[in-house]
């Protein structure tokens, strides 16, 4: 199977890199000022499969059909990508690997629905430059129709993906996506402070806030009557468990598993975005709940606040200090 990877940040440089070490023919499609360094030097990984260097042919825009296409860009530019692209992507199965749940919709107003499968990504990475990428832990791939039920096509992507990522076939993969929303929900405040995870999260002020941000969540989610569905290394019950017991148990356990993911440093996909001097996917993340609060006619305050100083901060490119985030949320 031919593959293409759309985008050159550290979940691209990871799925390119790995596929491409298993005789799997894989392009890498890059911004245009990328390409020639990506060209000389290859991609660079490091992390949890040790360090390694790897040479694919990479380009600024597609030039030949190929079986697959891996949308690894952000939900806001998938729109943008997959136009550049097009003329290659009518006829050819498309994955996509957007957190939040909005980037097969965008896609299908392009492209033919039946051609879209979706995907969890529960494997962490960290991007360090043009085609260098920390791998920082090890997860599970989940994949399933966007639209429609799983078929043989399905089954050969699983095939295919299993030689870089364990990988799974989902039968209700918006039910795990929506799922995967409250994982993200917590990387906005890394993103506020300007701290990776682990810094962040010794703070069990702010490992409080978070819960509350996911309490809020939930209380929308099962008014608007959407369907979770558990995730092979994250069931449902731990999410729900974790907002309901005593909040100083809770927030010292949260505090536990954030500090404790990775042995270099986390930042999340928000911060990252921002360090990188890029629009964030914090509108797909917690704006989700706040647009979903809208349209159910249930407020969320704290969500509708942490969106809002996340764009302060993407326009003045000033973090907030922790005392700062607490304050504000306060009020």
């Amino acid at each position: 199977m031919k593959v293409a990877v759309i985008g050159s940040g550290a979940i691209g440089s990871l799925v390119a890199g790995y596929l491409a070490t298993k005789d799997t023919p894989v392009t890498l499609v890059a911004r245009k000022g990328q390409v020639a360094v990506l060209n000389k030097r290859g991609l660079i990984l490091h992390g949890v499969r040790g360090k390694r260097g790897i040479l694919l042919p990479v380009v600024s825009e597609l030039r030949e059909n190929v079986d697959l296409i891996i949308m690894a860009v952000k939900t806001q530019d998938v729109i943008e990508a997959a136009s550049h692209n097009l003329s290659f992507m009518k006829d050819c199965s498309i994955l996509t690997m957007q957190n939040g749940i909005r980037a097969d919709q965008f896609l299908s107003e392009i492209v033919p629905s039946e051609n879209i499968i979706s995907s969890v990504v529960m494997f962490g990475a960290t991007y360090i430059s043009p085609g260098e990428a920390i791998h920082n832990f090890e997860g599970d791939l989940i994949i399933g129709k966007a639209f429609g039920m799983n078929d043989d096509q399905v089954e050969a992507i699983a095939h295919l993906m299993n030689k870089a990522f364990t990988t799974h076939i989902s039968q209700d993969i918006k039910g795990m996506k929506w799922l995967k929303i409250f994982i993200n929900l917590n990387n906005c405040l890394p993103a506020l402070v300007g701290k990776s995870m682990q810094e962040t999260f010794k703070n069990l002020e702010l490992c409080e806030l978070s819960i509350r941000l996911l309490a809020e969540g939930l209380k929308v989610v099962d008014k608007a009557a959407i369907r979770l569905h558990s995730l092979p290394t994250f069931p449902e019950e731990r999410l729900r468990d974790l907002v309901s017991i005593p909040m100083d148990q809770g927030r010292s356990l949260f505090s536990q598993i954030m500090t404790g993911l990775s042995k270099e440093p986390l930042y999340g996909s928000i911060l990252q975005s921002i360090q990188r001097g890029r629009p964030s996917e914090i509108d797909y993340i917690n704006g989700e709940i706040v647009a979903l609060g809208r349209e159910i006619g249930i407020p969320t305050p704290l969500n509708k606040t942490v969106v809002e100083m996340v764009h302060q901060v993407e326009k003045t490119g000033i973090f907030f200090t922790s005392h700062e985030v607490l304050k504000k949320m306060k009020n």
